[in-house]
């Protein structure tokens, strides 16, 4: 029997011994940058036609790794292996499939701060962003193990006297696992491990922009030694997900966080029949946000500040849930827009292996490119007020950017930036700063920070967004605390770490014996 669930701690880096750690972990992966790595296909390593490298976005030039650019024909080869080992892997205990999870957090917790120097290396988290994303993966397998075990278990059902009746989940097939670059392992983790833990099996495609923690992760699922087959590892461009496996008849289902654009093909893709294909595929998908908080006269503004500034710029605003919009009404704007500024100011931008720095630089110089031609436009939209460059350094860094005097419908205001760009709205009162909150085609997150109880039951009500949080900031979410998904273009509503979620990969079966 195990112990309840409950979530990994962070690290407290202001402990001597755990900077020491951690700086020894950052050191250690130093000397194994580089490398070359393999496809897994089956349970075998194997090369690709051609390879590609991913790079330290702090260090532009640094090559983390180099991969395997896999081509249709061994993502069909992959599948086909998903395939063969779906027959056997469907049909052991979920107790089982439980223990491998439990095996690979154990696994996880004694390499948290080497995995987390991975992520310091491939996509530029602070040494707290990063730490983490290693919680919240541990999280996930310590969740979803227990969770596959209680959906195991007999499920209620209303006695009829001449019948034996029962239900039950089985699981769907082979699953195409698309997971984003920004929570490298986390969200890789979750969605791969609720996939296989449900009883399916899983292409897996990561990023390109960081294949090597999801190689890390391979790694450690070969030394818990999952049966070959069950996780298929293929790296690439992403026609290779998109254009090869999506449309695959065999794929049974496809979970994907990412872009919304990616996102809507992706269902697309899967909408349609394919020859062969005998079911309808299920898209999970958690896509995007432009996320606001909501300060009104009776918050505390120092407390709010510090979320504001704390949501806009942790990992760079490259998060879903990042708040990208503070909606500010009159009586407290001027006020609060300086506790903004100046929070912001200082900042500390710089290689993240250095903790002193706590914001890094954002993803590629694609991303650079596309946040300062944001920031451009915002420049002719609002008011800046802080930042609005980028920093002269060897990688991809961008000042944290505050734009004010924003109006409502302004391009910065609807579309999502991804980056460390913060908009700020003036509204006349509460009421038009709810009708700023809901006026975009996202709904993921957001905030309010206000005194009022009746003004916080307002929000509760109309506040149209899948995670909504009061007097605190509107990132962070836990697993199994707040579940998180969004409405609208931010998703479907999948909320991952939450009680929901294996559902996505099951299926129900009712069978009926006449007694």
């Amino acid at each position: 029997m195990r112990d309840p669930f409950k979530n990994h701690p962070l690290t407290d880096f202001s402990a001597a011994e755990n900077r020491e750690a951690m700086t020894s972990a950052i050191n250690d992966v130093a000397s194994r940058l580089g490398r070359t790595y393999d496809l897994i296909i089956g349970g075998r390593h194997l090369q690709g036609p051609d390879t590609f490298s991913s790079f330290n976005p702090s260090q532009s030039d640094e090559v983390v790794g180099i991969f395997q650019k896999a081509d249709e024909a061994t993502a069909e080869q992959a599948l086909e292996a998903a395939l063969e080992a779906f027959e056997t892997w469907k049909h052991r205990p979920v107790a089982e499939r439980a223990d491998y999870l439990f095996r690979t957090a154990e696994v996880m917790r004694r390499r948290q701060n080497e995995l987390s120097a991975w992520m310091v290396y491939e996509v530029g988290k602070s040494w707290a962003e990063a730490d983490g994303d290693v919680a919240e993966a541990i999280d996930f397998l310590e969740f979803y193990a227990r969770e596959a075990i209680r959906y195991s278990e007999p499920q209620p059902l209303t006695p009829y006297p001449t019948e034996k009746n029962e239900f039950f989940y089985i699981p769907l097939g082979v699953g195409v696992v698309i997971p984003p670059w920004n929570f490298p392992l986390a969200i890789l983790v979750g969605m791969t491990s609720a996939s296989f833990v449900a009883g399916n099996t899983v292409v897996l495609k990561p990023s390109s922009d960081s294949p090597a923690i999801a190689a890390q992760f391979m790694e450690i699922l070969e030394e818990v030694g999952l049966p070959p087959g069950v996780v298929n590892f293929v790296t690439g461009p992403g026609a290779i997900a998109g254009e090869v496996l999506v449309k695959h008849p065999k794929t049974r289902f496809i979970t994907f966080t990412g872009s919304m654009e990616v996102g809507l093909r992706i269902n697309e893709l899967a909408a349609k029949t394919a020859p062969g294909q005998i079911w309808i595929k299920r898209v999970v998908a958690e896509m995007g946000g432009k996320d606001s908080i909501v300060v009104d006269e009776t918050a505390d503004l120092d407390s709010a500040a510090d979320g504001i500034v704390a949501s806009a710029f942790g990992l760079q605003g490259q998060k879903c849930s990042a708040c990208s919009r503070a909606i500010l009404v009159d009586d407290i704007y001027d006020a609060l827009l300086e506790k903004i500024v100046e929070k912001t100011k200082a900042i500390t931008v710089g290689p993240v292996k250095d903790p002193s720095n706590t914001m890094g630089p954002v993803v590629n110089g694609k991303a650079k490119e596309s946040i300062l031609a944001y920031i451009e436009t915002g420049k002719g939209e609002g008011r800046l007020v802080c930042g609005g460059e980028a920093l002269d350094l060897p990688g991809h860094f961008i000042a944290p950017t505050v734009i004010a005097d924003v109006p409502p419908k302004a391009v910065i205001s609807q579309e999502e930036i991804f980056g460390p760009v913060l908009a700020v709205f003036r509204a006349a009162d509460f009421e038009e700063a709810t009708e700023i909150f809901n006026n975009t085609i996202y709904g993921l997150t957001g905030a309010l920070y206000s005194t009022s109880r009746e003004r916080i039951e307002r929000a509760r009500r109309d506040f149209h967004v899948g995670n909504l949080y009061f007097n605190r900031k509107c990132t962070a979410a836990l697993v199994d605390v707040h579940p998180f998904g969004g409405f609208n273009m931010s998703g479907t509503d999948s909320k991952a770490g939450g009680r929901d979620y294996l559902l996505l990969f099951l299926q129900g079966k009712s069978v009926s014996e006449k007694i």
